[in-house]
């Protein structure tokens, strides 16, 4: 790469009307082809839909080991940095004295344009905290898998244009060959890994660990797998139509793929301006608009859900101000509501002003994973998180991410998410646990967040 490399930024024409999803529909079998979808939703205000293909790098953690490959010469070599420091350097090596073209700068409202992308896993916490390791971790997704993408195809859903953004001396888009997907089914009934009995005996015990002060919140979940053929773009087309989340993402790997219809944004950072959107308490939908009314209502009124979205905000504003220029931290919005397909929730607003010298990467890594999932304070909850849940949480309340050539970054919090590997399908669902917590209402709360996601795959049953 040059010393000032130049982006190039050019809408793109097609003979018929197309979307984003329909070309992505070519590629989605295609290793490292990830796409950040707003399915349709302007919850977050959403309006852009991404996508991006053939990396020139990645940055890999999988059980401490950190790696980068370089996709054009097939090299793949150990590093000894962390895991965001790694996607940083290499950022750097591309991007760090990149320009638009002079051209191109009338779309400079469009986000990453080029840059770093990619998942990254609960359990790369364990990179950043000295934490226990006695969960089951039988997947082959990687903690992390971030991308140095140099082009992408970006949709703007309020005009319907597609533009192709690319560093110079790659060529002007001209298309895709179309493919096939063989249909995706479900080949078993979903199973949990914990029964509502277990669930119940996990709850006692953190309850245990709330009257002893150990924590004020900790957030416990429960898995549920299926075994599957066929493609997982199939699949996430299906939960996408039926869901709408704003935040929805799916990744495709050598050996696994990501299916997420998330809600909830984690950190963004624009023009050095930081914002997390914590979710914590939630209700069902009911078809009956009186009794989704009240649904909601009462969701806003409640003690408990509110005392517990304070906790998460109190951790975040912690969280941020590693980073964040003092005094900039403020909470603008707090128990907001927020309706999705199948529950309301409360959302509240975090912000901040990123300092001069940090890089969005570096508040990624201090605040990671996100408190909404975790609990408070957060080390602590993680520690008992490992000793009751069975299983590693691999990209479950992870983060699917981007950074752009300008630092401007958006990323998830990957509840509502599914990871398809092997043959075996996995989907998550939680909540944060309090003093005051009821069991059976906690237990229904799981499956009140997954009642437009299993259902919906067991239709597609073989």
């Amino acid at each position: 790469m040059s010393a000032s490399p130049t982006i190039i930024i050019s809408p793109v024409s097609f003979n018929c009307p197309t979307t984003l999803v329909d070309l992505f529909d070519n590629i989605a079998d295609a290793p490292w082809s990830l796409l950040f979808d707003t399915a349709g939703s302007s919850a977050s205000n959403g309006r852009y839909n991404i996508m991006m293909w053939s990396p020139l790098l990645s940055c890999v953690s999988e059980k401490g080991v950190v790696s980068i490959t370089d996709h054009q010469r097939g090299l793949r070599q150990k590093t000894h940095a962390l895991p965001f420091e790694c996607v940083k350097q290499q950022f750097e090596a591309i991007f760090a004295n990149a320009r638009l073209a002079k051209d191109s700068r009338q779309y400079s409202h469009l986000p990453f344009i080029a840059g770093v992308a990619g998942l990254a896993g609960y359990d790369l916490g364990r990179s950043y905290e000295q934490l226990p390791d006695n969960a089951i971790n039988d997947y082959v997704c990687p903690d992390m898998a971030v991308g140095v993408y140099p082009q992408s195809l970006i949709e703007d859903t309020h005009s319907g244009i597609i533009y192709h953004c690319r560093l110079s001396g790659i060529p002007e888009f001209s298309g895709f060959e179309p493919v096939t997907h063989v249909p995706f089914v479900l080949t078993s009934d979903w199973q949990s890994n914990l029964s509502q009995p277990q669930y119940t005996q996990a709850l006692d015990k953190i309850h245990e660990y709330l009257c002893a002060g150990d924590c004020y919140q900790v957030n416990m979940a429960q898995r549920f797998s299926a075994g599957y053929q066929g493609s997982e773009w199939n699949a996430f087309l299906h939960l996408r139509k039926q869901n709408q989340a704003p935040f929805s993402a799916y990744m495709k790997l050598e050996k696994s793929a990501i299916i997420s219809i998330s809600p909830e944004r984690f950190l963004s950072v624009k023009g050095g301006h930081v914002e997390t959107k914590p979710i914590k308490g939630t209700r069902p939908r009911s078809a009956d608009s009186t009794e989704d009314k009240a649904s909601a209502d009462a969701l806003l009124a409640s003690e408990k859900d509110r005392a517990e979205n304070l906790m998460i905000v109190d951790l975040l504003r912690n969280d941020l101000s590693k980073h964040c220029q003092p005094g900039s931290v403020d909470v603008p919005h707090l128990f907001a509501l927020e309706s999705y397909a199948a529950v309301h929730h409360m959302v509240s607003t975090v912000v901040g002003k990123l300092n001069d010298n940090a890089s969005p990467l570096d508040l990624l890594a201090g605040a990671f994973p996100g408190g909404s999932i975790t609990g408070a304070p957060k080390v602590r909850a993680m520690e008992i998180i490992d000793e009751l849940e069975p299983h590693c949480r691999n990209i479950y309340c992870g983060s699917m991410l981007y950074m752009g050539f300008r630092q401007d970054m958006d990323s998830s919090i990957c509840i509502r998410t599914l990871l398809a590997e092997q043959g075996h399908i996995h989907c998550w669902a939680g909540g944060g646990i309090v003093l005051d917590s009821d069991a059976q209402e906690e237990y229904q709360e799981t499956l009140d967040k997954v009642a437009r996601i299993l259902p919906e795959l067991s239709k597609l049953r073989d």
